[in-house]
């Protein structure tokens, strides 16, 4: 971290390989026990910063309704927007195919413990379910 003459630290936001984590994965989980289903309603992720392979840190993220990927179709809520991978139990092609063209891997998955899963997708042993190929609009008032 720099500082200026003065002695304040100089602001910048870091990226992953700055702050030297490898890759940052999202994990819904909205009662904090069990990976979530519906990740476009889900509000509570568990977030592990995985550096070498290994997990350093886990933290979890609570986002306001309006932040929620069902709510927001636009950007990533703040505390999702350096993620590379999002793990959950279930979600629809739109938001599958959002979080596609920006670069996050979605992995679907039957399991239900968010640390043994990132811990199985770390060793590439986390069973996957395919990616949806539905379009599920949940009536949101689209012509199609």
């Amino acid at each position: 971290m720099k500082r200026a003459p003065t002695g304040a630290i100089l602001l910048a936001t870091p990226t992953p390989s700055q702050k030297g984590f490898q890759m940052q994965i999202a994990v819904t989980s909205q009662d904090r026990k069990t990976i979530t289903s519906h990740a476009g309603k889900c509000r509570k992720f568990w977030i592990y910063d995985v550096e070498k392979g290994e997990v350093v840190r886990k933290q979890l993220v609570e986002l306001a309704i309006e932040q929620s990927f069902h709510a927001n179709h636009h950007d990533l809520a703040g505390p999702l927007a350096g993620i590379n991978t999002l793990i959950t139990g279930g979600l629809g092609n739109g938001l599958y195919l959002r979080l596609m063209q920006s670069g996050i891997l979605t992995v679907i998955t039957l399991a239900q413990d968010p640390d043994s899963a990132v811990v199985a997708f770390l060793n590439n042993t986390l069973d996957r379910l395919p990616a949806p190929n539905n379009h599920e609009c949940h009536d949101h008032a689209h012509h199609h």
